[in-house]
């Protein structure tokens, strides 16, 4: 007679996929309630931390896990693909950044530059200096991810993403203005997409990262170098999103290209990006939106919409061929 403890078990085992509850099911029940007296177990129920092992396990197991069928090896590829790509992007972007800001307060003068951090009191001070700082982790999480160092990645994009939640708390415990909700919001989601993705995907069961070409340092060192010439080259059209879209727009390119090389390979990454594409979309419109209403030279909204556009039409191409490559296979 099948107790309300195991009943409960085969509950929150429903969390897990089906092919991994065929095969494991009966032996992991069988392992919960091998110490705890029958006569108990009605009054019984699992524990939060059994139900999290579950909860994670779940996770792992529909995210390309050791002998999962081809759907969810393709959605733990492609999750991955996405960590990878959108941890780049936002890791060449904070140093760019923050590269050409000191670059600009060595010749013009470093009054301006610290201001953001002085006169304001120590805690807003404080929170200035980890803006500043703590997404430059986006790159300590990109090379540890390579170093088979996952926990450490973990940490890294984890704490690197706390800034994006400040605009959020900021307008409740301060008197700031609060920021323009949507390119917030995009900035939010983009940052903790990548971030839960690292968590998620990069599991101890996940291949090890390999890149179609090339090293980290020279992918990373080559979206930089993009990003930062794209900002130098048109100082005007030079928002808080035009160099991450830049980087975009070549990473997707090159990716197309590699993928035509490749025999069509590639199809859960190339999806991947046509997400990361949609999110990045998402981020262009909402920083061009708040220009619409200021009077700016016309070429800088035509450059802002015109790298929409490109966004967008990228976009839809990546999500088009990898669905053809995928359907192919």
């Amino acid at each position: 007679m099948t107790t309300l403890l195991e009943s409960r078990y085969r509950a929150v085992l429903r969390l897990l996929p089906a092919y991994y509850r065929r095969e494991r099911e009966e032996e992991m029940v069988e392992v919960y309630l091998w110490d705890v007296d029958r006569d108990t177990q009605d009054q019984s129920r699992p524990t939060v931390g059994e139900v999290a092992s579950i909860a994670a396990l779940a996770v792992r197991t529909r995210l390309g896990a050791a002998g999962a069928p081809r759907r969810y090896a393709l959605l733990g590829a492609a999750v991955r693909h996405f960590a990878l790509f959108a941890v780049l992007l936002q890791a060449a972007a904070a140093v760019v950044d923050r590269a050409l800001e000191v670059t600009w307060a060595g010749t013009h003068g470093w009054d301006m530059f610290l201001s953001g951090f002085t006169g304001r009191g120590a805690g807003l001070g404080g929170v200035a200096v980890a803006q500043w700082v703590l997404p430059l982790l986006w790159t300590g999480g990109w090379f540890a991810l390579f170093r088979e160092r996952r926990g450490l990645a973990r940490v890294c994009v984890l704490v690197a993403a706390l800034p994006t939640l400040w605009p959020v708390v900021a307008p409740l415990v301060t008197d700031a203005v609060p920021p323009d909700p949507a390119y917030a919001t995009a900035s939010l989601v983009l940052a903790w997409l990548s971030a839960f993705g690292v968590c998620a995907a990069f599991h101890r069961d996940a291949p090890a990262v390999v890149l179609p070409a090339g090293t980290p340092g020279l992918w990373h060192l080559a979206c930089c170098v993009v990003m930062g010439a794209s900002v130098v080259l048109v100082p005007t059209s030079a928002d808080a999103v035009w160099a991450p879209a830049t980087g975009f727009l070549a990473c997707a390119l090159g990716w197309l290209l590699w993928r035509a090389r490749s025999s069509g390979q590639g199809g859960a990454g190339t999806l991947a990006l046509a997400f990361l594409g949609l999110l990045v979309l998402a981020l262009r419109v909402a920083a061009l939106v708040p220009w619409l209403d200021v009077t700016v030279p016309g070429v800088v909204v035509v450059g802002f919409v015109g790298q929409a556009v490109a966004v967008a039409l990228l976009t839809v191409a990546l999500a088009v061929v990898g669905g053809r490559d995928l359907a192919a296979r």
